[in-house]
């Protein structure tokens, strides 16, 4: 996931709680988190000028992975930020102001953080003690059915599955590996999320959990991108992406799916589907907006971007990139570093050029959002980790929104202020 993703899964937790009579058990660590920083002083290391409370640790690791896939060599200090968010036990809260000790009861870890953190690090190399402490706790946090939940203790839902799927890859795991005490695997949990092709509203779509929906675009992109086994980084799909020839055939084919590849393949064709009809994925109006029109959801067409190149259908997805190309430089802008991050992932995994975006160097722009970076590495982009330590949106509208009994917001998972 990204930006959105994470707080998409959070507002989730939170509206469930407010807006309708669905308490989990994740409700009380999903209400705690949400206390505001303390500080207006942004730490030094960390990308971005926003409030970081509710995704410091988000927006970070998606700014190192970037940078990574860019061929950017990370400032040490950007590393060292990241790195000493970190609990004791490898897990990571949303962000904590004091790193001087363990996390206390207000640094809430939760799993899409931990996941992100995790991806970038193992990117990075260098922290791989770090990163296996990591993946340990995601693990001991599984649910019984195989998959996650945002906090741990809450029903397990697509985006946090995913995340947690793309962060075992990253660390060289086999995610089908992890296994409940019940024996179930992330990918039997990830199956669970599939509508069937009868399904009139989402029909072949991956929703976050069966009771709630969501932004199903959101869901459907993790969830199709895990189920090819990759994570937020996904290598250029240059062969399906030059060729162009199975985009329509294919877009709007949903068949019988008892195997997650199958379920993958028709969430794929969904994702087509939408954007070979508005060339981009939309954002339904919030509650209470004046403005009753969807809006270009940036951040989940990027997400589909990647999904569909994940999938070997990057053809399916190049209309949907020449449109960010053209519309989302902006939106990025406003934003903040998740959001450049995002649009770098998508022209990767699209075997484009994320320094001629539509004419923006994302690049650059991603650069100047954070510490200078080091050089770049020709031969690897990593950062040398030798000799460094670890000690060196509207959320609260969508929390108003909810105790106001409004139902379930959703924001979709990558939808940056910061």
């Amino acid at each position: 996931m990204t930006t959105a993703r994470r707080r998409g899964t959070a507002a989730l937790a939170v509206s469930a709680v407010l807006g309708t009579a669905l308490v989990t058990a994740a409700a009380p660590a999903a209400l705690a988190a949400t206390t505001p920083s303390p500080s207006a002083v942004l730490p030094a290391g960390l990308y971005g000028t926003g409030d970081p409370t509710y995704d410091g640790v988000w927006r970070q690791s998606l700014a190192l992975l970037a940078q990574d896939t860019a061929g950017v060599r990370p400032a040490r200090q950007a590393v060292d930020w990241l790195t000493a968010q970190s609990c004791a036990n490898g897990a990571y809260p949303a962000y904590r102001t004091d790193t001087t000790g363990d996390c206390g009861p207000k640094s809430l870890p939760d799993t899409n953080a931990t996941a992100a953190a995790v991806q970038a690090l193992a990117a990075l190399g260098g922290r791989e003690s770090a990163v296996e402490k990591s993946v340990t706790w995601l693990k001991s946090v599984q649910n019984a059915d195989g998959g996650w939940s945002y906090n741990p203790g809450g029903a397990s839902d697509a985006n946090s599955t995913s995340l947690v799927i793309g962060a075992l890859a990253a660390a060289g795991e086999r995610p089908d590996g992890a296994r409940s005490e019940g024996g179930k695997s992330p990918y039997d949990a990830l199956l669970t999320f599939a509508r069937p092709c009868d399904d009139r509203e989402h029909a072949g779509a991956f929703v976050y959990q069966p009771e709630q929906p969501g932004i199903v675009g959101d869901s459907t992109a993790a969830a199709v991108t895990a189920a090819a086994g990759k994570g937020l980084v996904v290598a250029p799909d240059t062969k399906s992406a030059k060729t162009g020839t199975e985009a329509a055939g294919k877009a709007a084919g949903c068949g019988p799916a008892k195997t997650l590849a199958e379920a993958a393949g028709n969430g794929a064709g969904y994702l087509a589907a939408a954007l070979a009809k508005t060339g981009q994925l939309l954002q339904p109006p919030l509650p209470g907006s004046s403005d009753p029109e969807p809006k270009p959801d940036f951040g989940t067409t990027a997400d589909a971007v990647v999904a569909l190149a994940a999938q070997g259908r990057a053809a399916d997805a190049r209309k949907a990139l020449t449109g960010l190309e053209r519309d989302a430089s902006g939106w990025a802008k406003e934003s903040g570093p998740a959001a450049y991050a995002q649009l770098v992932l998508a022209a990767h995994a699209m075997g484009g050029d994320p320094r001629d975006f539509g004419g923006t160097d994302l690049v650059a722009a991603l650069n100047a959002t954070g510490p200078e970076p080091e050089r770049a590495s020709a031969a690897t982009g990593k950062a040398d980790d030798s000799g460094s330590g670890a000690g060196t949106w509207w959320f609260a509208g969508a929390l108003l929104a909810a105790a106001a009994g409004v139902g379930f917001l959703f924001t979709g998972r990558r939808r940056n202020r910061s």
